[in-house]
């Protein structure tokens, strides 16, 4: 122990300016991410504003019990595992494909043209994103109009329940496909150009190359995203669906997320709220850790 102390010492004198660099993000964490974990216990609490945390009264598990025998529950839990899974299934995929597509462009104008062009959406305000979409849905809006010619009922799409995960997915896709692809077209420059030559040399083409190098060199990378992604498998902002919702389809559009917007804000139910909310985060934990095995365990890559 002693000779570590003095070892670490010497490792932060020599890389100070490192250190100081990282010390705004560990304190951010500190006290954004672990400090507020001291606030969790208030979901095994009746909490009152007035009592404060430690003098609100012990009530156990009975919040978690309300949440799961609530009439809610199934719908929450279904809705927002469909809206998950299709986003796995459509959205994770899909910055994948454009950037192994962008890297057999050859034209570097073109090629950041459609980086600039994909990048664009990620930045527009979500409340933007969200008129875009009731306008173009509107019984009169655009998609509407384009879907007459398919034979579809001119009425407005985002009163109809059947339709708004779809859209919701799709949304998502147009504005995540760029800015998600970042950091595949990073990993695919990170190849080393003598696997390529290799290849050709094999007398492998494009596609081949495509398929024996460059996805086998992005896979860690893929592997890593889709870890990540699992693990927020129950988890899904409750902005963008509480700017498209409405109550005709809430059967379809009501997730865990937003139900806890309206229990914790709008009824103040802040105890139950954050029951909720550490139920959520319990179940991505376990997601997580499973995720992690079953890809190590089948492709040898993984976050530990």
């Amino acid at each position: 122990m002693k000779k570590m102390i003095p070892g670490l010492w010497k490792e932060l004198k020599k890389n100070k300016g490192l250190y100081l660099m990282l010390l705004p993000v560990v304190v951010y964490y500190l006290v954004f991410c672990y400090y507020p974990m001291y606030g969790a216990q208030i979901a095994f609490r009746d909490f009152s504003p007035k009592l404060g945390i430690t003098g609100s009264p012990w009530v156990g598990l009975k919040h978690f019990k309300d949440f799961f025998n609530g009439v809610y529950f199934e719908r929450l839990i279904r809705n927002t595992l469909s809206i998950n899974l299709k986003n796995l299934l459509f959205g994770f995929p899909a910055p994948i494909i454009l950037a192994l597509m962008l890297n057999e462009v050859k034209s570097g104008k073109f090629k950041k043209t459609v980086q600039t062009v994909s990048y664009l959406p990620h930045f527009i305000s979500t409340v933007v994103i969200a008129g875009m979409i009731l306008q173009f849905t509107a019984t009169d809006g655009f998609i509407t109009q384009m879907m007459t010619i398919f034979g579809f009922t001119k009425t407005n799409m985002m009163m109809n329940p059947d339709f708004f995960q779809p859209i919701y997915v799709i949304s998502e896709i147009w504005q995540g496909i760029g800015w998600g692809s970042i950091i595949y077209i990073a990993a695919i420059s990170g190849i080393s150009a003598e696997l390529y030559e290799a290849a050709r040399m094999d007398g492998a083409g494009r596609w081949k190359q495509m398929i024996h190098v460059t996805i086998p060199g992005i896979l860690p990378t893929i592997i890593t995203m889709l870890i990540l992604r699992i693990g927020n498998m129950v988890s899904l902002g409750f902005e963008k669906i509480i700017l498209l919702y409405n109550s005709s389809i809430y059967e379809t559009a009501d997730v865990i997320s937003t139900y806890v917007y309206r229990k914790g804000l709008l009824d103040q139910s802040y105890s139950f709220s954050t029951s909720v909310g550490l139920f959520n985060s319990v179940i991505n934990l376990v997601l997580l850790v499973l995720a992690n095995r079953i890809c190590k365990r089948i492709t040898e890559h993984g976050l530990w």
